[in-house]
């Protein structure tokens, strides 16, 4: 079992920065992708940004140039910088992560969610 704690989110205006932080505890593997997922109401859950332990990240084309994922293994947190933020980004942000457990099988795990509105 591995438990997402999120934190940060809230309310910003157009053009604003946010932060947000989850951190993971519990039978963590050395092989997973940290990241982060979307959902507007009345839309499908959508990647973000995620990030390999090894630090390769990858980026929904929205958010490419505003939004920058990190990692830190030490912690097992990461983190999602998001800057320039638009109306469309408003959505409950989940953490996520995924991977192999030592017998191979795939595991993933989601945080609570935490809002993040944007206003114009």
């Amino acid at each position: 079992q591995v438990q997402l704690v999120e934190s940060g989110g809230g309310l910003v205006q157009a053009g604003g920065s946010l932060r947000l932080s989850c951190a993971a505890s519990g039978s963590i593997f050395s092989d997973d992708v940290m990241g982060w997922y979307r959902q507007a109401p009345g839309k499908q859950r959508e990647l973000v940004a995620g990030m390999t332990r090894g630090g390769s990240a990858n980026y929904a084309d929205s958010v490419k140039g505003r939004f920058t994922i990190a990692r830190d293994n030490a912690k097992n947190t990461v983190y999602l910088q998001m800057n320039s933020l638009k109306p469309e980004d408003t959505a409950v942000y989940y953490c996520n992560i995924d991977g192999l457990d030592y017998s191979g099988t795939y595991y993933a795990y989601w945080g609570q969610g935490t809002q993040v509105t944007v206003s114009s």
